[in-house]
């Protein structure tokens, strides 16, 4: 993420639509929602806004949870948010938190070493470097018997337990709307920044037997896409 008076901030002359921003006006990308200012403007996941969600969801699938894992790079203002926010919401259900906070990815096995025997669950924030690393945090996760939770599908796809969060191929095709506004003259600036209205819930049921876990019927039926 850029900060505010950044390359591609107001003094840039090229519009630009970001499409899967993370938090734009924590993270400075923006001014605010309504009057983002500049030559920005597009859509935000506001990942961190749905951390009590995703710890309701890994409740319901582990009733036993006690001690939860967050893993997050914190070279990533917006990963820092939402460390922060999802211990906020871990405290308010009385869950004992350890954060394993990379910056790199040699950080990632000795994140969970750290984490050995002492979580029951793991909490993966959102982030580029974590994306790229997301079929080894996967890996490791399953071999540390830990059940995981994101928020996008595609670390589901690649082993995870539990996703829920913004539809990302509506947010692309929203940015387009975004694209055709700024060539017909509206100024990206004056153009409110979005957020997400389409969510889905995804949980991989292999890793689930793998981990030994029972998921309820009625969390199965509310899943927009169940893997297998």
């Amino acid at each position: 993420m850029r900060q505010r008076g950044g390359p591609l901030s107001g003094g840039q002359s090229v519009p630009t639509v970001f499409a899967l921003a993370i938090d734009p006006v924590g993270t400075g990308l923006v001014e605010t929602l309504a009057r983002p200012g500049g030559n920005l403007t597009g859509l935000s996941i506001q990942s961190s806004d749905l951390a009590g969600k995703r710890l309701d969801l890994l409740r319901e699938v582990l009733p036993t949870l006690r001690t939860l894992g967050i893993l997050a790079n914190i070279g990533n203002l917006g990963s820092v948010r939402e460390i922060d926010e999802v211990q906020a919401a871990a405290g308010v259900l009385g869950l004992d938190v350890v954060r394993l906070e990379i910056r790199r990815a040699e950080d990632i096995a000795p994140a969970f070493e750290a984490l050995k025997s002492r979580g029951d669950a793991l909490y993966v924030c959102v982030d580029p470097l974590v994306n790229a690393n997301r079929s080894r945090i996967n890996a490791l996760a399953l071999s540390a018997h830990l059940p995981t939770v994101h928020g996008f599908r595609g670390y589901v796809e690649t082993g995870g337990l539990i996703s829920y969060g913004a539809n990302f191929t509506d947010l692309w095709r929203r940015a387009g709307d975004f694209v055709d506004k700024i060539l017909r003259g509206t100024k990206p600036g004056d153009i409110p920044v979005e957020q997400p209205t389409k969510f889905e819930l995804v949980i991989n049921l292999t890793t689930a037997k793998a981990l030994g876990l029972m998921i309820p019927e009625s969390f199965l039926l509310r899943a927009d896409e169940v893997f297998e």
